[in-house]
């Protein structure tokens, strides 16, 4: 035990300086790879010696190092907050690390404003702020730039539109230009779409192996030493309770149906006890599967944080990635959306839903479902969602798509 603990001091002290080397190593990786496959530039889709399968190749080990690299820098500052082990070379392997980094922000900057989203921006003046970067410069550049909507001209703004686009097809350029879109596009949305699957399996699994692993078995251990209570809550011991009653009901039909079975009296206590051990046996695990559930919860909603924490970027390009299909949608296709997002969520039938949804909570945490306390919050909760869902509609949506609003009030009527 003494050397364990030994083992696990000299660990926690060493974590400044080793996460501090791991993030030195990748930003090396990066710059060897520069040096070696890019002439000492910045790993970059505008190369035109590498075919497009490399490139993907070498954008990848970027961004896994790149990652590497901000995770064990956060780890890096936060252990060094209590943990004084300065290394006499950490000033120049933070300089280092700032040079390769450094390189990479504009790039990042440069995919955020894709061609989706270029063209959402231009089809949606009114919304720059929100469509560009999450950067207070960025919202402030774009907030001064003038909206098209309050320009008045000669010609049609569509005119306009049609000859950039005509030019910008008869560039010599325009191949590359669009290849290099593509990728970056591509690009764009493989991080969205492993970021959204991050996002649901990450907790998930969190959830699952930490009950399994962890959790449980120390709750079990825990329950079992102290003698605890079977039932945590009222709940189960009213169903337990129920159980008993319905099992000794059937014994006493059977003996009423088939006079010729031997069922007497001290038979049916010696089964009804022996049920009133398994029920209680079950009880027992079921309670002490809830308060796991409990813990395991709190893990998976530190993982949910964990992963947006160190995914700042990846929410840019899943809410530019959004952005691009909900705008890329019919009207119809968005009214019909929303209708069906309001009735699910706020509809006439919606308080069962949430009735379920509700009982089913309590049911999973171990608590016992207070009926007043749901049905206040059904009376309630669909309401201020309903309030919501208006606003935005009045608010936004008759800004931002006058069509679909019309098709809304249609569909409705």
């Amino acid at each position: 035990m003494k050397h364990s603990w030994h083992l696990w001091n000299r660990w926690l002290m060493t974590t400044p300086i080793r996460a501090l080397t791991e993030a030195y190593t990748s930003a090396q990786l990066i710059r060897n790879i520069e040096i070696e496959h890019f002439n000492g530039q910045k790993i970059t889709v505008d190369s035109d010696k590498l075919s497009e399968s490399v490139m993907t190749y070498w954008q990848g080990c970027l961004q896994r190092n790149l990652n590497n690299i901000n995770i064990r820098l956060t780890e890096f500052q936060l252990s060094r907050s209590f943990i004084k082990n300065d290394d006499i070379d950490f000033l120049e392997k933070l300089k280092f690390i700032d040079e390769v980094i450094n390189k990479y922000k504009s790039q990042d900057e440069e995919i955020e404003l894709s061609p989706g989203t270029s063209t959402i921006i231009e089809s949606n003046p009114t919304n720059l702020t929100i469509n560009n970067g999450t950067s207070s410069e960025n919202n402030i550049h774009a907030s001064k730039l003038p909206k098209i909507s309050q320009k008045t001209g000669i010609f049609p703004r569509s005119i306009g539109r049609t000859f950039k686009r005509i030019s910008r097809d008869l560039s010599p350029r325009a191949e590359q230009d669009i290849l290099k879109n593509y990728a970056v596009s591509r690009n764009r949305t493989k991080r969205s779409v492993r970021f959204l699957i991050l996002l649901i399996i990450v907790p998930l699994l969190t959830q699952n192996i930490s009950k399994i692993v962890l959790i449980n078995p120390m709750v079990e251990r825990v329950r079992g030493e102290a003698a605890a209570q079977i039932f945590i809550n009222t709940d189960m011991e009213e169903e337990a309770f129920k159980e008993i009653r319905h099992f000794e009901a059937i014994l006493k039909l059977e003996k009423l149906i088939n006079p010729t079975l031997e069922i007497t009296p001290e038979v049916i206590e010696a089964k009804v006890k022996e049920k009133a051990v398994e029920i209680a046996a079950a009880s027992r695990k079921k309670s002490s599967n809830a308060i796991s559930n409990a813990f395991a919860d709190v893990l998976s909603l530190i993982s949910f944080a964990l992963v947006i924490f160190f995914s700042k970027k990846d929410i840019v390009f899943l809410k530019s990635f959004m952005d691009e299909i909900v705008y890329g949608l019919s009207d119809s296709a968005k009214a019909f959306l929303i209708i069906l997002f309001t009735d699910i969520f706020v509809g006439f039938h919606s308080p069962h839903g949430w009735e379920v949804i509700l009982e089913g909570l309590a049911e999973h945490l171990g608590l016992a479902a207070n009926r007043n306390g749901i049905f206040l919050f059904i009376a309630t909760f669909p309401v201020i969602l309903d309030t919501i869902f208006k606003y935005w509609i009045f608010r936004y949506l008759s800004r931002l798509s006058p069509s679909a609003l019309a098709t809304l009030k249609e569909m409705n009527e």
